[in-house]
């Protein structure tokens, strides 16, 4: 690693310099999470310890701690790594180690092991309120996405349940109210059957920006594939159009994406199989250089995404059709899905909508799906502002937040979205391919099986519809009551090793 001195054995840095190293960096910290702090209580309408943390971490996380972190190390102190949930009091104990060390009084209160531990708790009290109660044997819940025939096979449902699923979601993209309804009333059958709570989650779809039709089309499907170099026309209003210069052409489900677009922009089409550069702009239409696409090429295709991780769309969170989805939401959901939520002031626009119907006396709970670079940069803001309205969780929607900041930043990203989660006490929810293979073929591969191993990190993990779900389920439960005996969050569990017996 850069800026990474070894520890000089034969040279130890003094206790005393070591700590008032530490007390600087507390002082530090404390000055730049003041005024976050303050923004926060703006935001969530109260001071709460936990946005309080959450400014401490971000204020921490401005500092390269790595040579400290060494130093701590060598004398058997915390490396400062595991404290996402417990900022100050890790520096405090730290500080009260180092005092005894150099054979003074700490000149801070030392937490004790209840005030120490105080954000793990507000960890699983949050936790509890918007996904329900912990499955026993393990602290990770499974969400399983409902297909469209869940309306109308309520054993379907309760075999989930059996199974293990502790979260139903149900994608409002599909069907209608009368199948969310019918599919609510068989989780709660489910979960009164098998005497245990299970949430319900509808995700509201929002903008959805996708290719329409498509050219060139041969006996009635896509001719041609897209290769490195190729140029295709997106068009705002209006047929596709191909000419001898750009062979390719698809209108979008959104006109206004295309008039938003600025030369330079990337474009990314079907989950990155794709990816090219705005080359020109003219007349309501977008000419777009392919600069990676997957061997062999990709088919432009109707009805498949696209991402523009660089152009400010300009796009409301919720549509016509969400409003009146809403209704159906409060009346059947425990959480909802929240799609393109990126601003603080997006909550205030989904609470302005949903207060247009009767919500009665029990909490809605709220569900952040972290897609695009707008939301991840503004996902402490989004912290405090839901901390004024109820239960909250954040889904780190892995399959367009890739598309968007692209693949190579997804892994370092969806580790720094946890630890982010984790200071500020709300549950996140690992989504998006979660035993892809196993789900749709009965198959798992060894990639995914150890995707599937990390997201016993999270509170939450989805997994998508698919034939073998009920497979997938039962290797899911395995799988995190194990690594719940190894890990929580990134503190390694100590428990005792079978595969090495000593041997005299």
């Amino acid at each position: 690693m850069d800026n990474v001195q070894p520890v000089a054995s034969d040279a130890p840095e003094a206790a005393s310099v070591l700590l008032e190293e530490v007390i600087e960096l507390r002082a530090r910290v404390a000055a730049q999470a003041a005024p976050v702090i303050e923004r926060f209580a703006r935001l969530a309408g109260r001071h709460d310890p936990s946005l309080e943390n959450l400014a401490h971490y971000l204020a921490l996380r401005q500092h390269d701690l790595r040579p400290l972190q060494r130093r701590l190390m060598a004398r058997g102190l915390s490396s400062l790594g595991r404290l996402e949930s417990r900022v100050l009091p890790t520096l405090d104990a730290v500080i009260g180690a180092l005092s005894a060390l150099c054979g003074q009084p700490a000149p801070l209160a030392v937490p004790d092991e209840t005030a120490f531990f105080a954000g793990e708790r507000r960890l699983d009290e949050a936790s509890l309120a918007v996904l329900g109660p912990v499955p026993a044997g393990r602290r990770t819940r499974i969400m399983v996405t409902l297909p469209s025939e869940a309306s109308g096979d309520p054993a379907y449902i309760r075999d989930l349940a059996r199974h293990g699923m502790d979260v139903a979601r149900i994608n409002c993209a599909h069907d209608t109210p009368q199948d969310w309804r019918a599919m609510t009333a068989h989780v709660r059958a489910a979960g009164a059957e098998f005497g245990r709570e299970i949430a319900v989650l509808m995700d509201v779809a929002g903008p959805k920006i996708r290719t329409g039709a498509v050219a060139p089309m041969k006996k009635g499907k896509p001719a041609g594939r897209l290769t490195p170099g190729a140029l295709f026309r997106l068009v705002a209003d209006g047929a596709p159009r191909i000419d001898e210069r750009a062979p390719f052409s698809a209108a979008v489900s959104l006109p206004d994406i295309v008039t938003r677009l600025s030369v330079g922009d990337r474009v990314r089409y079907d989950d990155g199989k794709v990816e090219g550069v705005v080359e020109a702009l003219r007349d309501g239409e977008a000419l777009v250089r392919v600069t990676h696409a997957k061997a062999g090429g990709t088919k432009l295709k109707p009805e498949q995404g696209l991402n523009l991780p660089d152009t400010d769309l300009g796009l409301s969170p919720l549509t016509a059709k969400d409003t009146e989805d809403l209704a159906t939401v409060i009346e059947c959901a425990d959480m909802i899905g929240y799609s393109f939520v990126s601003r603080s002031q997006d909550i205030d626009l989904l609470d302005e909508v949903m207060a247009r119907y009767d919500r009665g006396a029990r909490p809605l709970g709220l569900c952040a799906k972290i897609e695009r670079p707008e939301a991840v940069r503004n996902l402490p803001d989004l912290i405090a502002r839901a901390a004024r309205r109820g239960p909250f969780t954040v889904m780190i929607a892995r399959g367009d937040l890739a598309a968007e900041i692209g693949f190579e930043r997804l892994a370092e990203m969806q580790e720094e979205l946890l630890w982010i989660c984790e200071a500020g006490a709300v549950p996140a929810i690992w989504a998006t391919q979660v035993l892809e293979d196993l789900v749709r073929d009965g198959t798992p591969s060894r990639g995914e099986m150890t995707d599937a191993a990390m997201a016993a990190r999270a509170e939450c993990v989805m997994l998508n519809k698919g034939p073998a779900v009920l497979e997938a389920i039962d290797l899911l439960v395995s799988l995190l009551d194990r690594m719940d005996d190894h890990f929580l969050k990134k503190t390694p569990m100590l428990r005792a090793l079978g595969s090495w017996p000593l041997q005299a």
